[in-house]
């Protein structure tokens, strides 16, 4: 059981690192896409990850403590923020330089170049997504008490992968217009993701290890995510006065990734 839990978490990983790296290919397209269709993609990657945190993370989680019979919002809230400040932590400890003209380099202060920064930025907002389809796959393949189901795994990499799409584009895009070669573009902005994977195989290991643990550890991926939703997503799809459309996005990927949990949940 343990091997399959470990397979079908490196695969979920993998999938949505290939959507970023499918994101990033855009570059090789003849023309940037719109910074409307932009912001509207990441909207709609911010209502994909907060459903995903409520409906494939928080939600089972509780029902999990509720059968380990304890009191079920203490996990989830605890597990929450202890996400989001590990997630502070690595923000303002870890130099990197968020996405936009004119931002400032953010961590501790480097000599290095202004793509390392972005890449290690958006790196940084990359893990607790691939934590969360490890933690998912290994809840659905161990827990016993039911709660966590393979097809909400599955739905959770399937939205997360959705919204990987316009961050491999909002990566490699930049990097295009400085001057890169549009393959080192694409090649930099799937790089971004490719922590995902070891990001799942990571979640899966600590289920494995501390399954009494898993309605914290569910939580705490998603107080993770949401951390990301609030800190980078959602003020960057704004940041250019395209409020509205950005607000759609993120009902319709919120409706979206609801739906798909529900179907295959």
């Amino acid at each position: 059981m343990e091997t399959s839990v470990f397979l079908y978490a490196l695969l979920g990983g993998l999938f949505t690192w290939g959507l970023t790296a499918v994101g990033a290919a855009s570059v090789f397209l003849a023309q940037e896409p719109s910074r409307k269709l932009l912001d509207g993609m990441l909207g709609f990657a911010a209502g994909v990850m907060l459903a995903a945190s409520v409906f494939s993370l928080l939600l089972p989680g509780m029902e999990m403590a509720e059968a380990q019979g304890l009191v079920p919002w203490v996990p989830a809230v605890v597990g929450f923020l202890l996400g989001g400040a590990l997630l502070r932590l690595l923000d303002r400890f870890l130099p990197h330089v968020h996405l936009g003209p004119g931002a400032e380099e953010e961590g501790i202060r480097t000599l290095w170049r202004r793509t390392t920064l972005l890449i290690l930025a958006i790196t940084l907002h990359n893990f607790p997504e691939g934590l969360a389809v490890g933690v998912a796959f290994g809840a659905a393949g161990l827990d016993p008490t039911g709660a966590a189901t393979l097809g909400g795994a599955i739905a959770l990499a399937v939205g997360i992968g959705l919204q990987n799409l316009p961050e491999g584009l909002a990566v490699a895009w930049p990097l295009r217009r400085a001057g890169i070669p549009a393959a080192r573009a694409w090649f930099y902005g799937q790089l971004s993701a490719i922590v995902e994977p070891l990001g799942a195989l990571l979640g899966a290991l600590l289920v494995t290890q501390m399954l009494y643990l898993l309605p914290y550890l569910m939580a705490l991926a998603a107080g993770a995510m949401v951390f990301v939703i609030v800190e980078e997503v959602i003020p960057e799809s704004q940041a250019e006065g395209n409020g509205d459309i950005s607000t759609f996005g993120v009902m319709t990927g919120f409706a979206v990734m609801m739906a798909l949990d529900v179907a295959l949940g």
